[in-house]
């Protein structure tokens, strides 16, 4: 559940995509290769493919490339490490979709933007433009939450 929770804002969704994915992975246990990978990170593509899938549907994906010369704005991992996970959580669905389906898919999850891309059905570009997007995003989302700003 904590990998929809990720990838789908609204909790109702969050129940259908689940149920969605384990209906997927018991269809599909015979399929399952434990020599390629093991069952959890099996699972685990199944769940965010469907999320993905879902967000698809509803055809909330879109598209936005870097501009040259536009930079990376850096957050300081000191404060985000003072940041409960909910916390931090809450800041990431705040995110556009498909910024926050980048960031999550890259920094948490762990995928490269060549894969990213070829998940959404995006150019390499547009992932790096949303992952940037989400740093600068989460950055003034974090000052707004400081007391002292």
């Amino acid at each position: 559940m904590a990998i929809c929770v990720r990838y789908v804002r609204d909790n109702n969704d969050v129940v259908e995509v689940l149920n969605d994915a384990f209906l997927k992975v018991f269809r599909q246990l015979d399929k399952y290769d434990p020599g390629k990978a093991s069952l959890y990170t099996w699972m685990r593509k199944i769940v965010i493919n469907t999320a993905l899938d879902s967000l698809r549907r509803q055809k909330v994906i879109w598209d936005r490339e870097m501009l040259p010369g536009e930079e990376e704005p850096g957050i300081d991992n000191d404060a985000l490490s003072k940041l409960s996970g909910e916390e931090l959580l809450n800041m990431i669905r705040r995110l556009p979709i498909t910024t926050r389906l980048v960031f999550t898919l890259y920094g948490i999850d762990g995928f490269s933007h060549r894969e990213i891309a070829s998940m959404l059905g995006i150019s390499e570009g547009t992932s790096r433009w949303h992952l940037s997007d989400a740093r600068r995003q989460l950055k003034l989302i974090f000052h707004l939450m400081e007391p002292n700003s």
